[in-house]
Parts: C-alpha cells; structure tokens; sequence
C-alpha cells in the first residue's frame, strides 16, 4: 500500500472523502486542496451508465464553457485561399494548405486544434494516420469541419472543447484553472455536466450519471452528488 505524502496528508484533511459535495462546494474545495506550485488543470470524471461498445449508447458532443478552459490553444486552419483572411482575422495561429498538409505528413503536430472545410477534406482525410492518434482529426460532429471557418476558430479559442465517452464509460474532460475563482470553475462544471446530460441516449437504461468527480493536477478527487444529474 502506497504512503501518503505529507501533502496528501494535509490536502485530505481539507475535506471529508467519504461525502457528497455539490459542485459549488466542490469548487472551492478544489482550490483549497491543491498545492502544485504552477497552475493546475481542473478536471471533471464523470461516469455514464452508458456501453460504449453499441452505437446507440456513444456519447460524444462539443461545449464552450462560459469561461473558457485557461489554456491558450493553437490553432491551425487548413483552408483554400479565400478563407484564409477569414481566418487569419479570428485569431488562427497557422493558416494555409497544401505546405502544412506536407509538414504534417512530416510528423509536424504542433498544435491543439485543427479546423478545415469539408471541400478539402479528402486532402485532410489522408492525414488519419497522423492527427488519429493525436486526437486532431477534423471532423464535422465536433465543430472542425465547417464552412464557418472564423466562428469555428473563435470557439475553439474562446474554450469550446470536445468530449467523449471512453471505453470505460467515462468522460474525462478538463474544465478552467485552479487561478479561476471557485463560482468560475463551478459554472464551468455545470455547462458540462447540463451537456452531458442532454446527451443521453434514448437506449440507456437506469442511472445515466453513476459518479462525478473533480480534482485538479495531483489533487486527491472530490465526489460530486449525482441527485440533481439523474
């Protein structure tokens, strides 16, 4: 059995592990727990009573949280020259076509969203291999295939984010910073949770949130109260 350290020791004294907490209570709990000397990610695990492995059951949808995520997010448009203005003037980090599709061919990744237009999807289409596996690929049920090209690149900017149910049945997703003050966070939590909750298939049967749990980087998790999800 791991020891804890005296960190851990002194977060898990802040709060009571075995109690259900709102997420407004949860919120600022989060803050007063987390001693990382950067600013640390808050994240949401939030269980579905979902099977991932039907089709009727995949639970997967985009959210723009109200206060954005605390990340500056790199953006790269790959779009045909006259959308290029477009999107140049929503804030894209990297703009063009052909030359990054090469780059990218390359190994070239460095960026955290990337947003095309459907007419040039079977040029993207052939960087599956690259951007698959780096969660990257464009695609329409996400937001990043669109002829919207500058709304697409200001969501994305502004703290869109796209979230999926894994194999597991959970969703993992990382919702502001603990520099955000807690009623922040906590209505960055909602947004995703009221999302979640729309999104529940029609085939899922019984409690559709079995368990919500907030942390932040290295903190011990805090169990949020499923009542008013279910």
């Amino acid at each position: 059995m791991a020891t804890l350290t005296k960190k851990r020791k002194v977060a898990e004294s802040k709060f009571d592990n075995k109690k259900s907490y709102s997420v407004a209570d949860a919120s600022k709990v989060v803050k007063e727990i987390t001693t990382t000397k950067f600013d640390a990610s808050v994240d949401l695990a939030v269980r579905l009573g979902v099977d991932p492995r039907k089709a009727n059951q995949m639970v997967r949808g985009v959210v723009t949280l109200p206060h954005g995520t605390g990340k500056t997010l790199k953006v790269l448009a790959l779009v045909t020259p006259d959308k290029e203005a477009e999107a140049k003037a929503a804030g894209a980090d990297f703009v063009g076509l052909d030359e990054y599709i090469e780059k990218i061919k390359g190994g070239w990744t460095d960026v955290d969203v990337i947003i095309t237009m459907p007419s040039v999807m079977g040029k993207v289409g052939a960087l599956g291999r690259v951007l698959g596996p780096r969660g990257l690929m464009p695609n329409p049920k996400t937001g990043t295939v669109t002829m919207e090209i500058g709304k697409a690149v200001q969501d994305s900017k502004g703290g869109k984010i796209d979230f999926k149910v894994d194999k597991a049945g959970i969703i993992h997703a990382a919702i502001g910073k603990v520099s955000f003050d807690a009623q922040k966070i906590a209505e960055n939590a909602n947004e995703l949770l009221s999302t979640i909750v729309k999104l529940k298939p029609s085939s899922a049967k019984g409690a559709y949130v079995k368990s919500v749990t907030m942390s932040s980087t290295m903190s011990p998790g805090i169990t949020i109260d499923t009542k008013s999800f279910n």
